[in-house]
C-alpha cells in the first residue's frame, strides 16, 4: 500500500517533518501533521465540492454511492473485530453502537440514494467493487485482523472524523438547491448522532495513545496517513 507522501502523483503531499511536535491531543496532533492531505482530501477535491455547490453530475454522485455502499459492508467488519478487540464492555457497546449505525442508519441512506438513482437493491447487491474499494477494504480489514486496538481505532478515524468535517464544512458553505441528492447527502453526516460517534472515537483512540509505546503511537499515525491516502483515492476515483 502507497504511503501517501510517496505518491507524487496523488494531488496530494505531505509539507513540513512529520516529525515536528504538535500540540494537543494525539488526534490533534494527526490532523495538525497532516494538514496538506486532510484540505485535499475532506475540503478541497473537485468531488466534494461538487456536492456542497450541487455541481457533481449524477453519474458520477451515482457510482461513489454503489462504491459507498460496497465499502461500507467491509467497513463494518472492521469495526465488528474493533469491538472483538477491545479491552471492556464500554468500549465494546460503543464500537456495537458505531456498528449499527453503519450498518442500518448509514446503509439504509445509501439504498434510499439509489433507489432515487433508479437502482434496485438487487442492482446494488450485484455492483462490482473499482479498484480504490478494493485497495481500501483490504487496509481496513487486513489492519483489523493483525492488530490491536489502538491500530484499528487509527485506521479507521479517517472515515469517521473525515466525512464528519467534509459534513459541517459543507453545511456551513451549502449552495446546492435543498431538495436536492447533493443537500440530502450533505445533511446525513451534518447530524448531532454523527458527531457524537466521532466524537467518542477520537477521544477513545486519544486515551489508547496515551497509554501506548511510542512504537505503537508512530504506528497508529501511519496507518491513520494511510486511510487518509485511500479516502483520496476513493473520491479520485468516483471524480474521474
Amino acid at each position: 500500500m502507497a504511503n501517501i507522501s510517496d505518491s507524487s502523483n496523488s494531488g496530494v503531499s505531505n509539507t513540513g517533518d512529520d516529525n515536528d511536535q504538535v500540540s494537543g491531543s494525539f488526534t490533534d496532533g494527526l490532523r495538525e501533521r497532516f494538514d496538506t492531505q486532510w484540505r485535499a482530501t475532506h475540503h478541497d477535491h473537485p468531488f466534494v465540492t461538487g456536492i456542497g455547490d450541487g455541481t457533481l453530475s449524477l453519474d458520477r454522485f451515482r457510482f461513489f454511492m454503489q462504491q459507498d455502499y460496497l465499502f461500507l459492508i467491509d467497513y463494518s467488519r472492521a469495526i465488528a473485530l474493533a469491538s472483538a478487540k477491545s479491552p471492556d464492555l464500554e468500549s465494546m457497546g460503543q464500537w456495537a453502537k458505531m456498528l449499527d449505525e453503519t450498518l442500518n442508519s448509514e446503509m439504509s441512506l445509501h439504498r434510499s440514494f439509489c433507489n432515487d438513482f433508479g437502482i434496485t437493491e438487487e442492482e446494488l447487491a450485484a455492483t462490482q467493487p473499482a479498484e480504490a474499494t478494493v485497495s481500501y477494504t483490504k487496509h481496513l480489514v487486513a489492519t483489523a485482523y493483525t492488530h490491536g486496538i489502538a491500530e484499528i481505532a487509527a485506521v479507521l478515524l479517517p472515515c469517521q472524523w473525515g466525512y464528519d468535517d467534509a459534513g459541517q464544512h459543507l453545511a456551513a458553505n451549502l449552495t446546492a438547491p435543498k431538495d436536492s441528492l447533493h443537500a440530502r447527502w450533505v445533511a446525513g453526516y451534518n447530524s448531532p448522532e454523527y458527531r457524537e460517534v466521532t466524537a467518542w472515537l477520537r477521544d477513545f483512540t486519544d486515551r489508547l495513545a496515551a497509554e501506548a509505546t511510542d512504537e505503537v503511537r508512530e504506528r497508529m499515525a501511519t496507518l491513520f496517513e494511510e486511510s487518509l491516502y485511500q479516502e483520496y483515492l476513493f473520491w479520485e476515483s468516483a471524480w474521474s
